[in-house]
């Protein structure tokens, strides 16, 4: 389990495929190893890769043919700059929200524009995620935990400050750049408790009715 708030950038310095898996090794010169030991998780662009090796500069892993078919690693290249986060220990402050790591699917820029010191990028991504992502919800992009700040039919804004400009590869997006996208548990969940297995049917989703009628909403 993760939060969302980014401990250091690093980069993919090798990528090798290996019968139809990938093995990466990241290196970063900012992200303390010292407690990190084999088998723990270390958010990758916000997936979550369990620790094969581990390196005074960074670590490997394995990613499976399930992750690179719902996540952006299948295209990443050798150089390629990542967000890292160290999984969530129980005394740590929860400074974004609950980030699993398991990613839903993928977003894509469609609008850079400043604003002020920030700046707003505009999101696309699949209608069925769409529904998961509400106007001041979280979502996480690349690892980083985000505050929605408008929706428009498939489309979402962020409005991202000079901190996390930063201390993330987010400064790095541009029109076309397509991001790792995980949305909200706590809407999965809610759809499941309310549909119960009617959930498992791709036409299921949460409505304001159904919520009200569930006594969510009054």
């Amino acid at each position: 389990m993760f939060t969302g708030i980014i401990e250091a950038t690093g980069t993919l310095s090798s990528l090798t495929f290996v019968d139809g898996d990938l093995k990466v090794r990241v290196s970063s010169d900012s992200l303390n190893m010292d407690d990190v030991a084999l088998g723990d998780s270390i958010a990758t662009n916000g997936v979550c890769l369990t620790v094969t090796q581990k390196f005074s500069d960074g670590f490997s892993a394995d990613v499976s043919r399930e992750t690179l078919s719902l996540t952006r690693f299948a295209h990443y290249q050798q150089g390629q700059r990542v967000n890292l986060e160290k999984a969530l220990q129980p005394l740590s402050r929860l400074g974004g929200h609950l980030v699993s790591g398991h990613v839903d699917g993928i977003a894509e820029v469609v609008d850079v524009r400043s604003s002020a010191r920030a700046i707003e990028y505009w999101l696309q991504t699949d209608a069925e995620l769409m529904k998961y992502i509400p106007y001041k919800g979280s979502v996480c992009i690349d690892g980083a935990s985000l505050t929605v700040n408008e929706v428009h039919g498939s489309r979402f804004k962020l409005t991202i400050v000079p901190h996390t400009l930063e201390q993330t590869t987010i400064a790095d997006f541009q029109v076309g750049t397509q991001v790792n996208l995980e949305v909200d548990q706590i809407a999965r969940y809610l759809e499941r408790l309310i549909n119960g297995a009617k959930a498992e049917q791709p036409q299921s989703s949460v409505s304001e009715s159904l919520l009200a009628q569930a006594g969510f909403i009054k």
